[in-house]
């Protein structure tokens, strides 16, 4: 009892992230209130100062009103949530956005909305831009111009100290928990499997199909099964609720997918150059380092700010 009860803490705050990550779906349940940082307020972008180059390509219009508004589902701890105030917005996205105002020069305005909503309201021109942990898709693109800044990347979970010994690499007979419907069930699991064991004469890696990630780790602390394949943003966050409860497996999964998240805006904006401008300047900037590691996301790092 005392470990199925230590891990149901570990994995309290992960109650409204079962879609987070690469996949940029959204919800409405609030985020969990405990654990490290969720009263760290403190804005990253202070003190930083405008990107000529990046204020240079930025419309006139723009510069006139002096302010962006972002568009951000604030439900989604460690990447998009509030601090114990119930108002500062906190996580990797908030400290991008306030980033990439600052370096264009302008002032910030945030708008707390649900995550269906804001690709209507990008394109009818009530908001300027939104960083939600979006991913680039086919039909996003039809709509949307999308600016690179995260990777999300997908992490397997084992036994704290990895007493049996499990790689990314080596997970052959293994089973491994993977949550119903999502792509670790029904894509990215599967084809490890393939690359690493079949093809080369080894068993199988055991998908177990588990309704959500709290099943899975309460299974993982009860020996039930070897490991547990899902966002890595999110099994970060749960190891920094209740550490030494597991070990995540380093480095991310090869999955031969592209797991990265990126700023969207109106397609076609006028804006858009100048935010690629000022994303670039922001992931070269040390804030986005230190953005990483206050929230425990250091491999999601990318160098790019490519225009999708």
């Amino acid at each position: 009892m005392k470990t199925r009860s230590k891990v149901q803490r570990a994995v309290a705050g992960l109650a409204v992230m079962l879609a987070l990550g690469a996949c940029g779906a959204g919800g409405s349940s609030d985020p969990a209130r405990e654990g490290p940082n969720t009263s760290n307020t403190t804005d990253i972008s202070e003190g930083v100062q405008p990107d000529e180059a990046a204020v240079k390509l930025l419309p006139q219009p723009y510069k006139d009103k002096g302010e962006l508004t972002v568009a951000m589902d604030l439900h989604y701890p460690p990447t998009t949530f509030l601090a114990d105030d119930n108002v500062t917005p906190i996580g990797l996205n908030p400290d991008m956005a306030r980033l990439i105002a600052k370096k264009l020069g302008l002032k910030l305005k945030f708008e707390n909305t649900a995550f269906d909503t804001i690709i209507p309201g990008l394109d009818g021109g009530r908001y300027d831009f939104t960083a939600t942990t979006m991913s680039p898709t086919a039909e996003r693109l039809e709509v949307l111009d999308m600016i690179d800044y995260f990777n999300g990347g997908l992490s397997v979970a084992v036994a704290h100290g990895n007493p049996l010994n499990i790689s990314n690499d080596d997970m052959c007979g293994r089973n491994i928990a993977v949550t119903k419907g999502s792509n670790a069930q029904l894509k990215h699991l599967p084809n490890i499997s393939e690359w690493t064991c079949t093809s080369k004469g080894k068993p199988a890696i055991n998908g177990v199909t588990l309704p959500n990630v709290q099943e899975a780790l309460t299974q993982l602390a009860s020996k039930r099964v070897d490991g547990v394949c899902y966002d890595t943003v999110s099994l970060v966050w749960a190891d920094k609720q209740q550490p030494n409860t597991f070990t995540i497996l380093s480095p991310q999964l090869d999955t031969r997918s592209d797991h990265v998240v990126a700023i969207a805006l109106k397609k076609g904006s006028t804006l858009t150059p100048a935010l690629q401008a000022a994303v670039q300047s922001a992931l070269d900037s040390p804030e986005y380092k230190k953005s990483l590691a206050n929230w425990g996301l250091e491999a999601g790092a990318i160098t790019e700010a490519k225009l999708n």
